[in-house]
């Protein structure tokens, strides 16, 4: 099943132009619901005028080489380690459906616009990379979702309790998992069932849920996390420190209560 590519089956009945089509139709709905979203809640604006005032309030100039390599630096270690989140398993499940979702999401393009005629001779590579992206998102998205939501974890709300900021990694979620229950269903070439057409609807309501729902969900906060993170280090090695004080020349007291349990409550 693995190296089973799913839309080249497809093609058989629906032609590569309908999908090609749908995947650009996606971006388009992500720049537009992006756009609007920085419209509307100005985080652009807000980036531009704090990065103003930490330079008022810098105490060392950076050459252009101590910028790149604070930049370098938080790229490889916060942006595509997260490593701000520690070494617990909030960083594993966002490591593993943030990249699950990448291999995902750039398989699925070179699958459909490169191998997706039925003649095609896909090589097994790429098959195998949206598979196993597909899983990665599920797995990561799962745990995330079911054990380390923060108002499920701290706050002792129900996993099942569902607002708009949820819509992103359900909408994920379900994207990758109908798409996984549609290429195994493609892979059984079941004769005369439905069972195929059903999932393959379903993951195209779950992709324009996600795609179309950038403007109610964290889609956007995907583009402007890596840039906060980089004027968060920058201000740190300015000295202007987003206008924070420094840290207390003292040493860290919190007694000996502070080790009956996990730190958890935020």
């Amino acid at each position: 099943m693995l190296s089973i590519n799913p839309y080249a089956i497809l093609a058989e009945t629906v032609s590569p132009v309908f999908m090609q089509s749908f995947v650009v139709a996606m971006i388009i709905l992500v720049v537009i619901g992006t756009i609007v979203d920085i419209v509307h809640k100005k985080n652009v604006k807000y980036f531009f005028e704090n990065a103003k005032k930490a330079k008022l309030a810098a105490t060392k100039t950076l050459s252009t080489g101590e910028k790149i390599s604070v930049i370098s630096k938080t790229i490889v270690s916060d942006i595509a380690t997260t490593s701000e989140l520690g070494k617990g398993q909030r960083r594993i499940a966002h490591v593993l459906g943030m990249y699950g979702t990448v291999l995902f999401w750039i398989s699925s393009v070179i699958l459909i616009f490169c191998y997706s005629n039925a003649s095609s001779d896909t090589p097994s590579v790429w098959p195998i990379i949206w598979h196993l992206g597909a899983i990665m998102t599920v797995l990561g998205g799962s745990w995330f979702w079911f054990f380390l939501r923060v108002d499920v974890y701290s706050e002792a709300q129900p996993w099942y309790r569902i607002i708009k900021a949820d819509l992103f990694v359900l909408a994920l979620i379900a994207s990758s998992s109908f798409g996984l229950i549609w290429s195994y269903l493609q892979f059984l070439n079941l004769q005369d069932r439905w069972d195929d057409k059903v999932f393959l609807v379903f993951y195209i309501i779950s992709n324009l849920v996600l795609f179309g729902g950038v403007y109610w969900s964290k889609f956007a906060h995907m583009f402007y996390k890596p840039g906060a993170a980089i004027q968060k280090n920058l201000a740190e090695a300015d000295g202007s420190r987003d206008n924070l004080p420094p840290p207390a020349d003292a040493p860290e007291q919190f007694g000996l209560g502070i080790k009956r349990e996990e730190p958890k409550h935020y």
